[in-house]
């Protein structure tokens, strides 16, 4: 196997860790913690919001450090870092300590999406594919996350949720210390170094800020409807799935299984854009999610879980759209800033979603959630038109 190979797979690990980490705790404090610590649902989600908070913000100082020392270290810091964290937070006796531990776990989740996302569309002329492939080891972090977690729960208690993923992810960031250390020290990263500018976008002024006032709106709003279903999914199946779902671990299987199938969108997603009008795919899914949202509005037992499927499908075939946009009009030499800024509104939106989720349960149930997502993915569609054709977002190599 390729060094480049190698190092392939090393990023997509941090994309899956990076996922299951932010949310182990959505599913110990729906299936654990609220009985354990006699608080509710609604009660206990709003202290995962300082970690998401985090998560945003810190990723501008994420790809800012990346560009200007070394993406490689960033890598190091972010697997060891987020590690330590998750190990931290198995450790909390209190509401308020479980929150510091979240939100050392968001500073360092935050390094993954600027940094790891521009290395792994470095070099490439199509990278639709590659984001798909490392997208779908991020969806599979977020299927675990209520797997696994669910699983320690019932064996081992919620504080193994955080352990375990945390000593794993100790173990990888040893290795890929070694590995990069044996093709250059930390801190020489020649990209960084000699700053080439391998794809310098050829793009009208106009047309560039066009499409990325469009990237930010619809990356806010695919914010909210990704957190919003990624977090409260395993309280959704607890609520509308309780005649075949009766314990921590049943809740984790059926969204283990949601999620991973809705991951293999992502390679359809990453074909499609790479061949045919990003414009025309970013709309068709966009439709579709507006469309499903609204259809699950009431929907219980097995026609709830097969539309889950359905809508999970088309948010998650989002996400390797905003990158791809996000990879062709950014020059190499600030991409990880390019992708900081994106993902600081995606999880800035993503962590005002967090009490959302909590407010609206409280007040009229998830039925009011989804009816919400579907006006929010129906302004993502009305955005989508106003994309210029893909022939007017093509940069040229200019050496």
């Amino acid at each position: 196997m390729q060094r480049s190979q190698i190092k392939f797979v090393f990023l997509s690990l941090g994309h899956f860790l990076d996922h299951l980490f932010m949310l182990v705790f959505a599913t110990v404090a729906a299936l654990r913690l609220n009985s354990e610590w006699s608080m509710s649902y609604a009660e206990l989600i709003p202290y995962a919001t300082p970690g998401f908070i985090a998560f945003g913000l810190c990723a501008i100082l994420a790809g800012w450090i990346a560009d200007k020392w070394s993406r490689e270290g960033m890598i190091v810091v972010f697997f060891i870092g987020i590690g330590i964290s998750s190990m931290l937070s198995g450790l909390a006796n209190t509401p308020l300590q479980i929150a510091i531990g979240l939100t050392l776990i968001g500073i360092f989740a935050a390094i993954y999406h600027p940094v790891g996302l521009a290395m792994v569309v470095q070099d490439r002329d199509r990278t639709g594919m590659p984001l798909a492939i490392n997208g779908v080891f991020g969806n599979l972090g977020v299927a675990s996350a209520a797997l696994l977690t669910g699983f320690l729960i019932d064996t081992a208690g919620w504080r193994s949720a955080f352990y375990l993923p945390g000593v794993v992810s100790i173990m990888l960031g040893i290795c890929y210390w070694i590995f990069v250390s044996r093709e250059q020290p930390v801190g020489d990263d020649p990209v960084i170094k000699t700053r080439q500018q391998t794809t310098a976008p050829l793009i009208p002024h106009a047309t560039l800020i066009r499409v990325f006032a469009i990237i930010f709106f619809t990356t806010a709003i695919g914010g909210l409807i990704f957190q919003s279903t990624t977090f409260a999914l395993p309280r959704i199946f607890a609520e509308r799935l309780s005649d075949f779902a009766v314990n921590a671990t049943q809740v984790g299987w059926y969204a283990f299984l949601v999620f991973s199938l809705a991951a293999l969108a992502q390679l359809l997603i990453g074909y499609l854009v790479d061949h045919h009008s990003l414009r025309l795919v970013f709309a068709t899914v966009a439709l579709l999610q507006a469309v499903f949202f609204f259809l699950m509005t009431h929907l219980q037992g097995l026609a709830a879980l097969l539309l889950s499927i359905a809508f999970m499908f088309v948010v998650f075939g989002q996400i390797p759209i905003n990158d791809v946009l996000v990879g062709r009009m950014a020059r190499s030499e600030w991409r990880s800033r390019a992708y900081a800024l994106r993902y600081v509104v995606t999880f800035s939106v993503m962590a005002s979603a967090v009490p959302l989720i909590g407010w609206l349960h409280a007040n009229g149930g998830f039925a009011r959630l989804f009816s919400v997502l579907a006006v929010a993915a129906a302004l993502i569609f009305c955005a989508t038109l106003l994309l210029p054709a893909s022939s007017q977002m093509v940069p040229r190599r200019t050496g």
